[in-house]
């Protein structure tokens, strides 16, 4: 069993429609650069991989991929652009999913991690991670840094999207390090709106440090993006890389 909300079958047919910015070539391209330079010339899993939305570009750019699914929705997406033999999917949970062989590259993009919504839960991530990885191999997680410097006293909730089409913003719990992710999208053309929500678990870089020690993990790098901008105090995101000892 896991914490983490499973995707359905209407979310997952929207999800690449939706997620426009992040299917877009320039942030793809920076993307499976980053990946792709780590995993060499050996193999990468990816843990929540989705619709494929980066396992089949980094398996078209030449790197053998595997990943973990939560969803059966969101793999039988997936599976409409890649068959089995070229990128295979094991339905199961990032914690504990197990596959066979060793990698050079194990990840986790855009936010994914926080769909574990506890720190044990977590833990386990990093350690299924380490379990994967052969000497010297990778860990990278894409995270955001919690938005807490932008709550007030008083204030609950921080804005993150306000377009025409889709209105998001977060609320928090700092106590229980919850954050629920609220959305209101317009759908077609006669004003009405749709209405989601999703729970995350945040956790600051320090944090994911200590799971990463626990795991027999060193940090390696932490850039703010895929570019490999500086990470910085200002840097709404990270992007995380652990080494495996030799």
């Amino acid at each position: 069993m896991t914490s983490s909300e499973m995707w359905g079958r209407d979310a997952a047919e929207r999800y690449d429609a939706e997620e426009t910015e992040m299917t877009s070539a320039p942030v793809l391209g920076a993307t499976v650069g980053f990946l792709a330079e780590l995993a060499g010339d050996g193999r990468a899993l990816e843990f929540a991989i989705g619709t494929g939305r980066v396992g089949v570009p980094l398996r078209e750019r030449g790197v053998p991929v595997t990943g973990i699914e939560l969803s059966e929705h969101m793999a039988a997406v997936l599976r409409r652009k890649v068959d089995e033999d070229t990128l295979p999917v094991v339905i199961g949970d990032m914690a504990t999913t197990v596959v066979p062989g060793e990698f050079s590259l194990v990840y986790l993009v855009y936010n994914t991690i926080s769909n574990l919504l506890t720190q044990d839960e977590q833990v386990e991530c990093f350690r299924n991670a380490a379990r994967h990885l052969r000497p010297g191999g990778r860990f990278v997680v894409e995270l955001g840094v919690p938005p807490l410097r932008f709550l007030p006293p008083g204030q609950v909730a921080v804005p993150f999207d306000v377009s025409e089409r889709h209105l998001g913003f977060d609320t928090i719990d700092p106590v229980e390090q919850i954050l629920v992710s609220h959305h209101f999208t317009r759908d077609g053309e006669d004003g009405r709106y749709r209405r989601g929500a999703s729970r995350h678990r945040y956790a600051w870089p320090a944090e994911l440090d200590l799971m990463a020690r626990i795991a027999g993990l060193e940090l390696e790098r932490r850039v703010a993006d895929w570019d490999g901008t500086p990470f910085t105090q200002q840097s709404p995101k990270h992007i995380s890389v652990w080494r495996k000892s030799a």
